[in-house]
């Protein structure tokens, strides 16, 4: 990607348009919200200019109806206008989200044709794992966007959602929500969340602390892989014909590029001298329709769990039939997050799982690999009235070996941003397995 100079020309904060009732100003945190990282989930969404002149004049009447609909919109989202109290509830006391306007000295087309995902934070209000606000002593704020205008007329409308309150799922709602009020869809504009996942996972007294779990200080790379529809068949073909995978059905497209990304990212632990670790894939698992009866889709939340696939040092993966066995591996851990599972989740107290993944990563005796899926998520359908956005992504994290998916625009294929240690990318990028299935960015 081009170098390019992002400067911030207003910031302004946004507040609901209508106060939040009286009797909806105290709003509960699950217990699933406490396993959140204390990070905000990225969201870039690119649109291209019209085909007309007065691009300025265009983007900013666009920052108008975007700021108005905004206000609207928080009328129902009112949590994300509100502030952490020290009893990690939220005090939905309308002080609103911060938005951020700024000018991009290139043109859109230069930043899609040489994408360098490192370098998209600057489109980004703050970056996603900044906790507090911009200012030492600012409170910290659970939403804020920046809109950023190119030279040739188009935008980028970047968003940081707290994952203190929300997963991407519920961020993808209010994005939906938000964009249906932005270009006058009243059908769309009229879908209203529901905030009760509280009373069905009621707060635990959880001993200790995992908001920053995972984040590492050290340098992170992050990596662009596309699987495009041939290669994904030609995965799934893969794992279901080698050992450890029934041969009477096929991995879905999310576990066959997973497991083959996982295998690629073991590849690198097994080029260290260091002693043999557990090796444990985690994926995010959308509970909301796994529960009985299921959970409206709307609601607002961290709604998800992790499904934990493990291989032991001690078991042999011959070379022909390990991403068979991983995929299989994955797949079973992703079923086991059920109706029967997710009840367990409601009435125990502290998940045996959890307890015990804490004390082994403590230990640093297990390499973790994470992953999360937001294949199903309809981001491509964001129209705020100047058209669906030409590419949609989620930048780098702070998080090693941390791998996101997400759909490409067709719906066919799958973009991967895999982020890993600068030290380990010398080995990611010699993978030749890796060449036959993707294209892929190194920035």
């Amino acid at each position: 990607m081009t170098m390019m100079n992002v400067e911030i020309i207003s910031r302004e904060i946004i507040k609901p348009s209508s106060p939040t009732p009286h009797d909806l100003r105290n709003h509960k945190r699950s217990f699933l919200d406490q396993l959140a990282p204390t990070t905000y989930i990225p969201i870039i969404l690119f649109y291209q200019p019209k085909i007309n002149g007065h691009h300025v004049d265009h983007q900013v009447q666009r920052s108008s109806r975007l700021k108005k609909s905004l206000e609207q919109t928080l009328n129902r989202f009112y949590p994300l206008a509100g502030s952490v109290k020290e009893d990690h509830s939220i005090d939905c006391n309308d002080e609103g989200v911060e938005y951020y306007e700024a000018r991009v000295a290139c043109n859109l087309s230069q930043v899609l044709q040489h994408i360098n995902v490192e370098a998209l934070n600057k489109f980004l209000p703050f970056e996603p794992y900044r906790i507090k606000g911009a200012k030492p002593g600012s409170r910290e704020v659970l939403l804020a966007v920046q809109y950023n205008m190119f030279d040739c007329g188009g935008v980028a409308i970047g968003v940081c959602v707290s994952h203190r309150i929300a997963d991407g799922a519920s961020a993808t709602t209010f994005l939906g929500a938000w964009s249906a009020t932005s270009r006058g869809d009243h059908v769309l504009e009229a879908v209203c969340p529901n905030f009760d996942a509280a009373k069905y996972f009621s707060p635990k007294d959880i001993p200790w602390g995992l908001g920053d779990i995972g984040v590492t200080k050290e340098n992170i790379v992050t990596r662009r892989l596309v699987f495009d529809k041939s290669s994904i068949a030609a995965l799934k073909e893969k794992a279901s014909s080698a050992v450890g995978f029934s041969q009477l059905k096929f991995p879905t497209r999310v576990e066959a590029v997973s497991a083959f990304i996982w295998k690629s990212l073991m590849a690198i632990s097994k080029s260290k001298p260091a002693q043999e670790r557990v090796n444990v894939a985690i994926h995010a698992v959308n509970i909301r329709q796994r529960m009985v009866p299921p959970m409206p889709i709307h609601s607002f939340g961290n709604l998800w769990y992790f499904a934990t696939a493990i291989l032991s040092p001690h078991e042999e993966l011959d070379r022909g039939s390990n991403y068979g066995i991983l995929a299989s591996k994955q797949s079973n851990a992703i079923k086991e997050i059920d109706g029967d599972y997710v009840k367990k989740l409601q009435t125990d107290a502290i998940p045996e799982s959890l307890t015990k993944s804490v004390e082994l990563f403590s230990k640093g005796e297990v390499e973790f690999y994470k992953f999360t899926s937001w294949c199903r998520f309809p981001l491509y359908e964001a129209d705020f009235g100047f058209g669906e956005p030409t590419w949609v992504c989620s930048p780098s994290m702070p998080f090693k070996n941390l791998v996101v998916l997400m759909s490409t625009r067709d719906g066919h294929g799958i973009e991967a941003i895999v982020n890993i240690l600068e030290e380990d990318a010398v080995v990611f990028d010699s993978n030749e397995e890796l060449l036959p299935f993707v294209s892929w960015t190194i920035n």
